[in-house]
């Protein structure tokens, strides 16, 4: 298990900050800081740099093998997300779905896309145990 006194830190690239932060702030990131050239969030107890650099924007994202997320552990938290995705107008790469339907790590999940093409995944396993 994870120890408090660790966070992830996650540096992706963006194409413009002002859109940046919207999309983050929407999604319920706090914005830490901000520079000529990157924003720091307070992405759910972790830290996401958005880096400018709009010659590095992926034209084609593929959700695997890259992008990154949120394992929600608690159902009615996951809900609250999607919901605030959906009532802010985020966009979806994937509308809610459910995979690995039946079996022990099955799991309902969302992708969103921020305006960098950057994709992120947000799921909620129905048993605890397969979250690792």
């Amino acid at each position: 298990m994870r120890e408090t006194n660790k966070l992830f830190h996650l540096a992706i690239p963006c194409k413009d900050l002002d859109e940046t932060v919207d999309f983050y702030e929407k999604l319920g990131c706090k914005l830490a800081r901000r520079y000529d050239d990157r924003v720091t969030f307070n992405f759910f107890g972790d830290q996401v740099v958005c880096h400018l650099n709009p010659n590095d924007i992926d034209l084609s994202p593929k959700m695997y093998p890259r992008h990154f997320g949120l394992t929600l552990i608690n159902k009615k938290e996951f809900d609250q997300l999607l919901e605030r995705a959906k009532a802010n107008a985020l966009p979806f790469y994937l509308e809610p779905t459910t995979r690995f339907e039946g079996k022990q790590e099955e799991h309902i999940m969302f992708f969103l896309i921020d305006p960098a093409n950057n994709l992120l995944e947000f799921k909620y396993y129905h048993d605890i145990e397969m979250v690792y």
